[in-house]
C-alpha cells in the first residue's frame, strides 16, 4: 500500500491541467472562487474514476472516432490554456476572464483532462493490495486518493493566491507564465504521445 500512496502523491503533485488551473483561478480570482472551482474538479475527477472503475471509459475510449474527438478537444483546450498562460503579459493571472469558471468549469476540465483518465487508470488497475476483496480495495483506493487529492489541490490553489499577493516584478511574472505554459505543453505532448501508442 505504501507504493500506492507514493504513486498517488507523485501522480497528483506534478503539474497537470487540474492543479495548474486551480493555481490560475486562485491567482486570478482569489481563494473563495478557487475553492468553488476545486469542488468542480473534485466532482469531475471522481466521475472520471467511476468511469474508469466501471469500464465505461474503456468502452467509450475503445471507439477510435470518439477517442480521436476527445483527444482533439482536450489537446485544443490545453493548448488554448497554455497560450493564455504564456501570453498573459506581466500578470500572473493564468486564466483571464471576468468571471471565475466555477463548478461547471472544473467538471468540464476533468471530462477533457487526459491526465485524469491516465492517473485513475494507473491507480485503479495497478497497485493491488486486497486481492481477496476487490470491492473493498476499490473503496479504499477512492478514500486514499481523495485524502491526498484534496490537500494537493488546495496547496496549488494557495500557491496561486500567494503569487497574486506577492506581486513579483514583471520579468519574474513573465518567467513564471512561460514555465507554467511549458508545463501545460508537456501535458499536451504526453497526451498525444500516449494516444499514439508510443
Amino acid at each position: 500500500m505504501l507504493a500506492f500512496v507514493t504513486a498517488i502523491f507523485f501522480l497528483l503533485i506534478t503539474p497537470g491541467p487540474g492543479v495548474l488551473s486551480a493555481a490560475g483561478v486562485g491567482s486570478g480570482f482569489g481563494f473563495r472562487p478557487g475553492l468553488i472551482y476545486i469542488c468542480g474538479l473534485f466532482i469531475g475527477t471522481n466521475l472520471v474514476a467511476l468511469a474508469v472503475v466501471s469500464g465505461l471509459a474503456g468502452i467509450v475510449l475503445a471507439e477510435p472516432g470518439v477517442r480521436t474527438v476527445l483527444l482533439l478537444a482536450s489537446t485544443a483546450y490545453l493548448l488554448y490554456l497554455a497560450a493564455r498562460i504564456a501570453f498573459s503579459g506581466a500578470r500572473i493571472a493564468f486564466i483571464e476572464a471576468d468571471k471565475a469558471p466555477g463548478v461547471g468549469g472544473g467538471l468540464l476540465l476533468q471530462a477533457l483532462n487526459p491526465k485524469a483518465y491516465a492517473v485513475n487508470t494507473t491507480l485503479f488497475t495497478g497497485f493491488g493490495f486486497w486481492p481477496s476483496n476487490l470491492t473493498a480495495e476499490v473503496v479504499t483506493k477512492f478514500i486514499i486518493i481523495n485524502a491526498i487529492w484534496i490537500p494537493i489541490h488546495l496547496l496549488w490553489l494557495y500557491a496561486g493566491v500567494s503569487l497574486k499577493r506577492l506581486a513579483p516584478e514583471p520579468g519574474t511574472q513573465f518567467a513564471i507564465n512561460i514555465a507554467m505554459a511549458l508545463a501545460m505543453l508537456a501535458v499536451v505532448a504526453l497526451a498525444v504521445f500516449s494516444s499514439s501508442g508510443g
